[in-house]
């Protein structure tokens, strides 16, 4: 039972040790603007019509992610509508003096930072769907070097004014303990499909035909899962198209042996580590 072609993930929730301090990031490297803010808490979101894709949570004190990494969240990907607002984002970390990691992976090219709390955040940009090559029925992927020069160049010059109308949540990329388990979960379960299972200890996978609106890697298995205590990812929404498909979505993760709850929009359910997925109907 695959989801629906139109699903798509929606906001993070991220917990974090200093909300002032989150929000300088977020909003001046970043590019987000506030669309709500009150004590403890701000959400946020590009330009355009009020799109939420970023909600922060201030624990103060919470503990920064560490070196070796946590089971949680690895990073969660902004997707900027095209390959000239990704130029002129690159130019504009360059200004700033921040080198980002950065790669080619072939359907998109990516650009990869950390917050303050040491939260992944990656910003891409899609190639043309008709580019992508797959083998066998697996999407080709690749980690190649990332050509800067013709991204900036595709920005034409034009400054940097933050992220731009049409951005949104292009995936989010957690790190968990098995991908057998992971799989079983989001996959047979859930119902997102898999589109690359090849890639070394990592699972890609999606509704529609897309690359990917989740992935799971072990690259960190041996790592302690996020406490609460710590800067981590607190859920992560999925959007459907109907309140039906919610349902549908509840009933076979409950087949499953997972707990749901329901909630005044939809559902949410975790998974084997602690990672709170909440599912409901588009807006």
């Amino acid at each position: 039972m695959s989801l629906p072609a139109s699903s798509h993930p929606g906001r993070v929730v991220l917990q974090v040790a200093d909300l002032a301090r989150s929000l300088a990031y977020y909003t001046g490297v970043i590019g987000l603007r506030i669309l709500q803010q009150s004590e403890g808490r701000a959400v946020l979101g590009p330009s355009g019509p009020p799109r939420p894709l970023v909600e922060l949570r201030e624990l103060v004190g919470a503990h920064p992610v560490p070196p070796r990494g946590r089971l949680g969240l690895y990073h969660f990907a902004i997707l900027v509508p095209d390959r000239p607002a990704l130029g002129r984002f690159l130019a504009h970390l360059g200004s700033l003096g921040l080198r980002p990691g950065m790669s080619d992976h072939l359907v998109s090219e990516a650009l990869y930072l950390w917050d303050p709390d040491g939260l992944g955040i990656e910003v891409y940009a899609d190639r043309p769907r008709d580019t992508w090559q797959y083998q066998d029925g697996e999407l080709v992927m690749a980690l190649d070097p990332l050509d800067t020069g013709a991204v900036v160049r595709a920005g034409r010059g034009e400054p940097w004014t933050g992220m731009p109308a049409g951005t949104r949540m292009g995936h989010v990329h957690l790190s968990v303990g098995d991908l057998a388990a992971a799989s079983a979960f989001y996959h047979q379960a859930l119902g997102l499909d898999r589109t690359v299972w090849s890639f070394p200890s990592a699972l890609f996978m999606s509704a529609g035909g897309y690359h990917h609106h989740l992935a799971v890697n072990t690259w960190a298995a041996h790592a302690p899962r996020a406490t609460e205590r710590d800067a981590r990812l607190l859920e992560w929404e999925l959007q459907l198209p109907t309140p039906v498909d919610v349902t549908a979505a509840g009933e076979r993760l409950s087949a499953a042996g997972t707990a749901v709850t329901p909630t005044s929009r939809g559902i949410t359910a975790s998974d084997a580590w602690g990672t709170m997925i909440r599912i409901l109907g588009q807006d």
